[in-house]
């Protein structure tokens, strides 16, 4: 068995997957690496680029001591985000209560003050 950690590009918070392999095909000149999958009995190949191979190797425990690495990363970096992303939301939230407020504040006062508005005008 081979086991493959291989770059995502379509996922923006989900740089990579792993999966395990029977068989793969390359060479050295090749821009794309086979690998043969075994699905409902039928021999299914996938062609993958290979510079979006991080990792191609026979080694279970290598792959999957990788392979955790890289999840306590994205984790970590999901927390990250995830906090960015409330302070974000806090934000805009301040942002509506603020900008709300003060339009309040000037109808209140342009009902009283001399403000030249043609909507008082009748």
């Amino acid at each position: 068995m081979y086991y493959v950690i291989k770059r995502q590009h379509a996922q923006p918070l989900h740089h990579f997957i792993g999966f395990v392999v029977k068989k793969y095909i390359t060479s050295k000149t090749s821009e794309n690496v086979i690998f043969e999958f075994e699905k409902d009995g039928k021999v299914e190949r996938k062609w993958v680029k290979r510079e979006d191979i991080i990792l191609l190797t026979d080694n279970k425990q290598y792959f999957l001591d990788t392979f955790k690495k890289f999840k306590q990363t994205e984790a970590e970096q999901q927390k990250l985000v995830d906090e960015a992303q409330e302070q974000l939301n806090q934000s805009i939230e301040n942002f509506e209560t603020t900008m709300n407020e003060e339009i309040d504040k000037f109808t209140e006062i342009k009902n009283v003050s001399d403000i030249p508005c043609k909507m008082l005008e009748d």
